[in-house]
């Protein structure tokens, strides 16, 4: 899968991945302002890289999601999040804002997701999970457009 002729962008203009790296700082900071659950910030770092097919960020962050003591049946039935009893009225509410701010070429965030996000949800939660999303989608952009390589 590795292929020598890809240019690890985040190498070839490390400035702008330094930057991404101080964004990711913020973000996390913000979510731990908002009361999200470091648990939770995992969980959705994982299925933003679900839907985009992000193996090194999956391999990555479900790792870390299980150094944080994540239920490892929690991180199997995530893509199926909706038909399972292992989450709460605020992981459902982030992830399937998650799912909008990721899927947004699909329709945008449509007022539907959103408002049902932000019935639950605080306004700085809301803002958190938003940007948590936009960040995971820009992370697993650079590894898939690099080919970080996943191996054993």
């Amino acid at each position: 899968m590795n292929d020598p002729q890809r240019v690890n962008i985040g190498k070839q203009h490390p400035a702008a991945y330094k930057a991404l790296i101080a964004l990711s700082s913020q973000v996390e900071e913000a979510a731990a302002a908002a009361g999200l659950d470091p648990l939770l910030v995992e969980l959705l770092k994982i299925r933003v890289s679900q839907i985009n097919g992000c193996a090194f960020c999956l391999r990555m962050h479900a790792r870390d999601a299980l150094k944080k003591g994540e239920n490892p049946d929690r991180i199997a039935v995530l893509p199926g999040w909706e038909e399972t009893g292992y989450f709460s009225e605020t992981d459902r509410a982030a992830l399937r804002l998650t799912e909008a701010v990721t899927r947004v070429s699909d329709g945008h965030v449509s007022d539907e997701d959103y408002n049902a996000a932000a019935a639950v949800l605080t306004a700085d939660q809301v803002s958190a999970v938003s940007w948590l999303a936009t960040l995971m989608n820009a992370f697993n952009r650079v590894a898939i457009t690099s080919r970080y390589p996943v191996e054993n």
